[in-house]
């Protein structure tokens, strides 16, 4: 009995083997192999989410192409270091930099060579880009109401105009003559003035026309209103103006 059972098992393994480089036998009809079921169901289980997968990719596709395209980078010339106010220019101390045009102040410098010589009115930390509002010169009356003037002024007491600074607002005020009766009030010339530039000695060469003659000569530059411009002219020919620190 056991060598019967043992013969027709030997001879069903010799009817299934199969000759070398033959292939195997295909699927029924009708049945799946093993792999092909898995993934068929890992799909048909995670159809949602894909379809979310795929529906989220074509709208992120469809958003890009719709987007307008980047502007070009504009160059500008900015500070390569800190760079104190008062300080003469030169080519050494800017570098160029690429930014968007948004990001580009109006009258910014596109050249490191064309500010040297130039100088500084308010001080630059390294990276700033440079513009004509930040150099001594006319650009510094940028935005200020129409017939605005530049006008320089001689302080009385020379060494008061020295904790001046760019921006810092004064009023202007001229001593009273002495007459039979002694000396009068003084008198406010105008109120709320606008320091653009102190000069004197060590403030180096300035734009300002005449700055080279009054180099060693304390004087204020002040943004003056056309109808006070007249009158501080005069008062600062005769002397005794007092410049004080308005609280406006």
């Amino acid at each position: 009995m056991f060598s019967t059972f043992r013969r027709g098992r030997l001879i069903r393994q010799r009817d299934n083997v199969q000759p070398a480089g033959a292939r195997p036998a295909p699927a029924p009809p009708g049945r799946v192999s093993p792999g092909r079921g898995r993934l068929h169901r890992v799909l048909v289980r995670r159809r949602r989410f894909l379809a979310g997968v795929l529906v989220a990719a074509a709208a992120g596709i469809t958003v890009q192409a719709m987007l307008p395209a980047e502007p070009a980078a504009v160059a500008a010339a900015a500070a390569a270091r800190d760079l104190p106010a008062g300080h003469i220019i030169t080519p050494g101390d800017l570098r160029m930099v690429r930014l968007p045009p948004k990001a580009v102040p109006p009258g910014a410098l596109t050249g490191t060579g064309s500010a040297a010589g130039e100088q500084l009115a308010v001080p630059l930390r390294s990276g700033t880009v440079l513009s004509e509002t930040l150099l001594v010169g006319d650009g510094l009356l940028a935005g200020s109401p129409e017939g605005t003037a530049a006008l320089p002024l001689r302080p009385a007491d020379p060494a008061s105009a020295r904790l001046l600074a760019p921006g810092v607002l004064i009023d202007v005020v001229a001593a009273a003559d002495e007459g039979f009766d002694g000396a009068g009030p003084p008198v406010v010339l105008a109120s709320g003035v606008p320091v653009l530039w102190v000069t004197g000695a060590g403030s180096g060469a300035g734009s300002w026309p005449g700055a080279d003659a009054a180099a060693e000569e304390q004087l204020v530059v002040v943004a003056a209103r056309a109808a006070d411009a007249p009158e501080l002219a005069v008062a600062s020919a005769s002397g005794g103006l007092y410049l004080i620190p308005s609280a406006r």
